[in-house]
């Protein structure tokens, strides 16, 4: 399979830096095992524009994407660019949903996980059970599971559903999804919302009893991460920017070939 490896005239560098990071996105849920072959899908939208978003080309593995394969599309899913690429109809539906209804979300990021669809298969979903899920304690919303995500009619029940404020969200039966206002912040809030469900997994399965948080420390808990205070980096908005830049670092040494091309 021939590989993209030019970017096209006339892109910005707003652009430019946005199809980095989330080529490196990609290859970060690689690296971390959140990947599912060539399915699941994040997307990022184009700087400047409500109506166009990025989102890989459909039948790349992760660890080969780079930001010049992403492909470039509308709401109404047509292909804005040449590409030699078309896209995952699912990956449409769940991302043109919420590109379209929530301006704030810059970057969408759709897992299926052995831990993350065990919790959104369980009736009780993600439990108050351990540090990395108390940042989601009340801020985590659910989907209820319609089938392989074809019928664009579910996307005004799961933009709905999301809400005009949330950045994580279950899909019963399916997956996990986060919405971030970067690439940084959906791609931090999944890896610990996949680590929460990792250790609600791993406790429930050794039958012994879960020692309880009580609520107050529950959400002080999560307004702690929310604020972001402890990780900001002087002058930059961003709370995930310190983060952000350590797990770039993964990728760098080892890449045969560069995400940023």
């Amino acid at each position: 399979m021939r590989r993209v490896t030019g970017f096209q005239p006339g892109i910005t560098e707003a652009e430019r830096r946005v199809r980095e990071d989330l080529a490196a996105a990609y290859r970060l849920v690689a690296s971390f095992g959140m990947d599912d072959g060539i399915y699941t899908h994040i997307s990022a939208r184009v700087p400047g524009r409500h109506d166009q978003f990025l989102i890989n080309p459909f039948g790349m593995l992760f660890r080969d994407i780079t930001a010049s394969s992403l492909v470039k599309i509308d709401l109404d899913g047509n292909i804005v660019e040449p590409s030699e690429y078309d896209v995952n109809p699912a990956g449409f539906t769940i991302h043109s949903a919420i590109h379209a209804a929530r301006h704030d979300a810059a970057c969408v990021l759709h897992t299926h996980t052995i831990a993350g669809v065990a919790v959104a298969s369980m009736a009780g979903g993600l439990q108050p059970c351990n540090q990395w899920a108390l940042q989601f304690h009340n801020r985590v919303v659910y989907h209820t599971f319609e089938g392989i995500a074809l019928n664009l009619e579910e996307r005004e029940r799961l933009v709905a559903d999301l809400g005009p404020t949330a950045r994580s969200m279950i899909l019963r039966n399916h997956g996990l999804l986060t919405a971030g206002r970067s690439v940084a912040e959906a791609f931090i809030l999944m890896h610990n919302l996949e680590r929460a469900c990792k250790v609600q997994v791993a406790l429930q399965s050794t039958g012994q009893a879960i020692n309880p948080v009580p609520e107050e420390v529950a959400e002080l808990t999560a307004r702690q991460y929310e604020s972001g205070d402890t990780n900001r980096v002087e002058g930059a908005p961003d709370p995930y920017t310190r983060e952000w830049r350590a797990m770039l670092q993964r990728l760098e040494p080892a890449s045969t070939a560069s995400f940023r091309s």
